[in-house]
């Protein structure tokens, strides 16, 4: 599926529930029609992964998703050969005096990861490909992408060079824990996903969590917009912000109360640090800011 405006592809993601502004839209729109990766920086819990998630979802395609982590090597995200099969193979053959040099290096044994599954010529239509969080990778790993999001190909030695038949729409995210080298960036189109307004906020809350009421939805992300201007060590992102939404809907809340808050702080602060910051007296200030009893 194709869409040929930016506001065709924006109401399309608003329908699957993912409430985009028209510059990630765009960002989006462009990465499709020009074949470009579009590497998404910004912090944890502003919606990186999920428009991945939503975009397979909405062109009916495979998501492919490489989770990226410090150690992370070719043979985990390009390929690995099975060695436990080739030896039978060659046992096997040599009895029957059968085996060839040739004969364990091919196709039969070679094992897929991520990256070789996203431009195999097995796809129909181009699969989505999730590089995600590529900020906690070594630098080095960086080197092995290169090639595939140049020519969205990947040469094997044993093999040569596999070229993708109908090349992946790639979403990298990074939480710019360490900089993402810029022989890398040139090769994307780039994108910064801050937090939301208030109002794009709301729309996402009652997207996510429709059985949220009115008051306390506003109420929720008002407490926690007041909370992102404070000294935390980790500010809730808009995750969270639906993750508390859940727990008080099913808490059959129906408006924010300094117990409830005080309650529920789990679900939007997970370091003890910023629970005991705000815990009593700052609770209760922040909701005499945004109103509530």
């Amino acid at each position: 599926m194709t869409y040929a405006h930016i506001e065709d592809l924006q109401e399309a993601l608003a329908q699957r529930n993912y409430i985009a502004d028209r510059s990630l839209t765009t960002a989006l729109f462009l990465a499709m029609k020009l074949n470009k990766p579009l590497l998404l920086e910004g912090e944890a819990g502003v919606g990186k992964t999920e428009i991945a998630k939503t975009l397979a979802a909405l062109l009916g395609t495979e998501l492919i998703r490489l989770q990226c982590y410090e150690g992370l090597d070719a043979s985990t995200a390009i390929y690995e050969w099975n060695y436990p099969r080739q030896l039978l193979h060659i046992r096997m053959a040599e009895a029957t005096q059968q085996a060839t040099a040739t004969d364990i290096f091919s196709r039969e044994f070679l094992i897929q990861r991520p990256l070789l599954h996203a431009i195999d010529g097995g796809h129909s239509q181009a699969p989505v490909l999730l590089i995600d969080e590529l900020d906690r990778a070594d630098e080095e790993f960086e080197a092995f992408l290169l090639e595939l999001l140049s020519d969205w190909q990947i040469t094997i030695p044993e093999l040569g060079t596999i070229k993708a038949l109908h090349p992946p729409i790639v979403i990298i995210t990074s939480n710019r824990t360490r900089e993402v080298h810029d022989a890398l960036k040139r090769r994307c189109l780039f994108h910064w996903v801050d937090y939301p307004i208030l109002d794009k906020e709301l729309k996402i809350l009652h997207a996510r969590v429709p059985e949220v009421n009115a008051i306390l939805g506003r109420q929720i992300v008002l407490f926690v917009q007041e909370l992102r201007r404070l000294d935390l060590f980790k500010v809730p992102g808009v995750a969270e912000t639906i993750d508390w939404a859940n727990a008080l809907a099913a808490l059959q809340t129906t408006a924010l109360t300094f117990e409830s808050v005080d309650d529920t702080l789990g679900a939007i602060l997970k370091y003890q640090d910023d629970l005991q910051q705000i815990r009593g007296d700052a609770v209760r200030a922040i909701l005499a800011r945004i109103g509530s009893a």
